[in-house]
């Protein structure tokens, strides 16, 4: 099912923001899609199988769903990644809601597409560690899937490492986040969320400055900051999207998550650190862990002076951005 926002039920007579606005933080009704990997029912629900099918991981114990489950968030709520046997992976598990509104995948970005984005966890030896060339033998062995990739994408060779990427893409585009009580404040109910939140949600505009980062609708500005988690120098994964592009302004550089639903995605960061709400706005609004020894630290973060009630307010302005969980159909037979 191709998802889709409907503003007309919501729209109520005393707008709280001007028409200009709304457009600002309301998600728009499709995500981008490549001209070649345009959105259709069966490649969705093609792609709604093989992201809950843990025939894809080596094993057979690993799906897309184990670190990104929907009755948790899109993650794992794990401080850092599942792994294959008893390992962990060395980053948080981002959520995948909204990630075809982002324009770089990833903590790093190291990939511009969904589509790319789709077959790094499959072949990654700490998360489901098929390799591919083993995996579409695998997987052309299974005749209800052969069928299903003719039909999804007829006429582009059948079931392949190209239209592998292009169904798991096609089912995380309707991955998307619901109307919230901010959308519906948004759109004109000024009842849908409370006096501390509205109080908040003017602290995240103004003096608090979360908006330097966390804007528009998904709350992101699709780019990349140190935040001043670490101090001195960096090794590892630790060095974010330096490990991509090897420019000095992206040393300790993670991209900025989504804000929606960011109440069901704990804990937060790109190293799973911080388990609370207050704690992770407390950090980013006081300039960061570490105020000293910070190499490349963005200039957004700075101290902002707030109080713990401002805090608090901030918090309960984020709270708002929860809307229901979507409804999905999850898959428990797979292709035989």
């Amino acid at each position: 099912m191709i998802v889709r926002l409907s503003l007309t039920a919501l729209l109520a007579s005393s707008a709280s923001f001007a028409s200009a606005d709304i457009e600002k933080w309301l998600r728009p009704a499709e995500a981008p899609q490549p001209l070649n990997n345009k959105l259709t029912p069966e490649r969705v629900e093609l792609g709604k199988l093989l992201f809950f099918d843990p025939r894809l991981s080596s094993g057979g114990e690993f799906s897309c769903a184990t670190c990104h489950d929907p009755k948790r968030g899109w993650t794992d709520l794990t401080p850092v990644s599942k792994a294959m046997g008893a390992g962990r992976g060395p980053r948080n598990t981002p959520t995948i809601l909204n990630a075809g509104y982002q324009n770089r995948q990833f903590w790093d970005g190291r990939v511009k597409t969904l589509e790319e984005q789709a077959l790094g966890p499959i072949e990654a030896d700490v998360e489901m560690n098929m390799p591919l060339a083993e995996l579409i033998p695998k997987l052309n062995e299974i005749h209800g899937y052969v069928k299903l990739f003719n039909a999804a994408y007829p006429g582009e060779g059948g079931l392949t490492q190209e239209t592998l990427a292009k169904a798991i893409a096609s089912f995380e585009r309707t991955v998307v986040s619901t109307i919230s009580p901010f959308d519906k404040y948004a759109m004109g109910d000024d009842n849908a969320i409370g006096v501390k939140a509205k109080k908040g949600f003017e602290l995240f505009k103004d003096k608090a400055h979360c908006m330097d980062c966390h804007d528009k609708f998904n709350f992101s500005d699709g780019s990349f900051h140190n935040i001043g988690l670490s101090d001195g120098e960096l090794r590892g994964k630790e060095l974010g999207r330096y490990l991509t592009k090897k420019r000095a302004a992206w040393y300790g550089a993670f991209k900025t998550p989504t804000l929606r639903d960011v109440t069901k995605s704990a804990p937060y960061f790109h190293d799973g650190s911080v388990k609370t709400l207050t704690e992770a706005t407390a950090i980013c609004a006081g300039g960061g862990r570490y105020l000293n020894n910070v190499q490349n630290k963005s200039t957004y973060i700075v101290d902002r002076n707030l109080s713990e009630s401002e805090i608090g307010e901030i918090v309960s302005f984020l709270k708002t951005l929860e809307g229901p969980d979507m409804k999905l159909d999850i898959p428990t037979k797979f292709p035989q």
